[in-house]
């Protein structure tokens, strides 16, 4: 993984005493609240309804053991003992004090961490497939080229101030794991006729208040013109995205309106432009940079066999790992959805016994998914069991992804100011609805998303069956959408009709699985069902 130099630990370092000096200079008075306001969130502190939020950056999801143990001890010393893990492959922490955030801050970038760009109007973390690097479909790595993009994107002063947030991710595989076309741009490395590796460029994708899919506007750029040409299609961007409009200011409202053709003219237009500037870095720099990500001491000639005599351990390996490229070994996920639980919380004891974990067994390395859990991606099948009873001793062995169990959920209005209703405790109640092995037995996958507000950090919209909590005459009521995908068969789900209560909307996924399992033919997943029959059966069965 990356590791960094004299100029990044430098930058972090002198970010930290900026910011250092702007909280002394807001807790004394001399800064407003307003004044504060643009300065706080470039270091990803919100001011939510209860207290502070910090957002630390997990730059494509991966981690190291110093730096998970380091997540752990900061959930102690600042925070009530949890942290929580997000969609953008990020950790959130929920009840921070004002004076503390410039030590959280020092602390993080002792083990090359930090808050940077997660939050205001920029380029926000760069996310990537929490597989990359061991995933047997993969054609390359895509983390050095997110990297790469990170570098690039750090302060770049031109994009520093940009009409909204701004999200770009990377994959390498036909498997689209990381919500690729629903983001503003998302970029997949591809191999051309002639064998070359380079890069597919989809934009203007995104979810929240108007959710779109974002086109491929160029099938393939040459990796050594990637960030030239990601630097085309955002100034195109920022030269006429929406600044007097928040609501139609992302990139997937211009290229709607522009329309796919006339966006990607003005791209390829600046494109050739920035080609005669020479701004791409020396790709001795990209070189350099894929030194930090060469695959680890993996030992040859090990077995690929399993015990799976233990039926829990067996099932467990069913569920929750994947195929690695290099035989004798495997991924590993762990599931942070026990039945009832808050997904994506971990308690700072296990974060620190996954970092104990991933340091013995997984060469030192861990990754977030946007799906909120916890990957170790390197794991010897002969030491599988052992990892998966040290896991499942600690309440981290439950065996649900990619079940109605692995749900992926918002804060919602138990701690953030713009929500409209409270999503965990509907995820709670589904949960422990779901909860026996027979009930997910029969659904299969089922990806189940929650938002408690249109912003959709939950991803309610590419949910085979989504939630979207609103404000009904100041009363919670929740929306049932169905279909949504966010793989490579990306869609949209669709709203049911009218909205339920809390409880309402429990009874109501349980009502959509009842016709899925009376109507499903063979082996088709629910997603594959409700394709093929359309909303019409499954609307009779929720309004009659």
């Amino acid at each position: 993984m990356y590791k960094y130099d004299q100029y990044d630990q430098q930058m972090v370092d002198t970010r930290v005493e900026e910011f250092r000096d702007q909280v002394r200079r807001r807790l004394s008075g001399e800064l407003t609240e307003e004044q504060f306001r643009p300065l706080r969130l470039q270091n990803g502190l919100y001011l939510q309804l209860h207290a502070y939020m910090l957002r630390v950056a997990v730059p494509y999801g991966t981690l190291s053991s110093q730096q998970m143990r380091m997540l752990g001890d900061i959930a102690d010393k600042y925070d009530r003992g949890y942290g929580h893990f997000t969609t953008r492959q990020n950790i959130q922490y929920n009840w921070i004090k004002l004076e503390d955030t410039p030590d959280i801050l020092a602390d993080l970038a002792t083990v090359e961490m930090h808050a940077i760009q997660t939050s205001g109007n920029c380029i926000r973390n760069i996310s990537s497939d929490q597989y990359a690097g061991a995933a047997a479909d993969e054609i390359i790595d895509p983390r050095p080229y997110a990297e790469l993009l990170r570098q690039w994107s750090s302060f770049h002063p031109e994009f520093l101030t940009l009409p909204r947030k701004f999200k770009i991710a990377v994959i390498a595989s036909e498997t689209d794991r990381a919500a690729m076309k629903l983001h503003d741009i998302g970029i997949k490395m591809v191999r051309n006729d002639a064998g070359e590796i380079g890069a597919q460029f989809y934009v203007g994708g995104g979810m929240g208040r108007t959710p779109m899919i974002g086109p491929m506007i160029r099938e393939f750029v040459p990796l050594d013109h990637l960030i030239t040409y990601s630097e085309a299609c955002l100034r195109v961007y920022n030269r006429y995205g929406r600044r007097d409009n928040k609501y139609k200011a992302r990139i997937k409202i211009l290229v709607h309106e522009l329309g796919k053709e006339e966006y990607t003219r003005q791209v390829e237009e600046e494109f050739e432009h920035l080609l005669s500037q020479g701004i791409e870095p020396p790709i001795a720099e990209l070189k350099r940079i894929m030194g930090f990500f060469q695959d680890p001491p993996f030992e040859t000639g090990l077995s690929d066999d399993l015990d799976l005599s233990d039926p829990d351990f067996r099932l467990w390996v069913d569920r929750n790992c994947e195929t690695h490229k290099t035989p004798g070994y495997i991924i590993a996920t762990v599931s942070l959805k026990p039945v009832g639980g808050i997904p994506g919380d971990a308690s700072a004891d296990q974060i620190r016994l996954m970092a104990d974990l991933g340091k013995e067994y997984s060469f030192d390395e861990m990754r977030v998914t946007h799906a909120q859990n916890i990957v170790f991606p390197h794991v010897k099948k002969a030491d599988l069991y052992a990892l998966w009873q040290k896991l499942d001793a600690a309440g981290l062995g439950t065996a649900n992804l990619d079940t109605v169990g692995d749900i992926i959920a918002c804060p919602g209005l138990d701690y953030c100011s713009l929500a409209n209703a409270r999503s965990i405790p509907v995820a709670q109640k589904i949960s422990e609805r779901f909860a026996t092995q027979e009930r997910q037995d029969a659904l299969g996958e089922m990806k189940l998303k929650i938002s408690g507000c249109i912003n959709a950090c939950g991803h309610h919209h590419a949910g085979h069956i989504g939630i979207l909590g609103v404000d009904r005459k100041g009363v919670e009521n929740y929306q049932l959408l169905l279909g949504g995908s966010e793989g490579a068969d990306t869609s949209l789900g669709q709203i049911t009709g009218p909205g339920f209560s809390e409880d309402g909307i429990v009874d109501a996924v349980e009502k959509v699985t009842e016709v899925y399992l009376r109507e499903k033919e063979g082996e088709e997943r629910f997603l594959d069902t409700y394709r093929r029959l359309g909303m019409a059966p499954f609307k009779e069965a929720l309004y009659g």
